[in-house]
């Protein structure tokens, strides 16, 4: 028998903040060292391989400190909430 129910996922806490703060380091640093944010990104939310992202600054360290999950829920819900 075939499940046709939709499985929901919610997150636990609210972590807006603490995610947008990951992302403006990580975007930071990315950028000063030249690399496309986007790509380098995508590479790293995909892969779960966090030589996506640089070192410079410490933003290896600092995108590590949130689940890649709960940084994408914030990411969509931005997204979402704009359309």
């Amino acid at each position: 028998m075939i499940d046709n129910e939709t499985t929901r996922f919610e997150m636990g806490l609210d972590n807006d903040r603490e995610a947008r703060d990951i992302m403006s380091e990580v975007l930071a640093a990315l950028r000063e060292k030249g690399y496309n944010p986007v790509n380098q990104l995508v590479g790293y939310f995909l892969s779960g391989d966090p030589t996506y992202v640089t070192n410079h600054r410490g933003a290896r360290a600092v995108i590590r400190r949130m689940e890649r999950d709960e940084l994408l829920e914030v990411i969509v819900k931005d997204f979402i909430s704009k359309l």
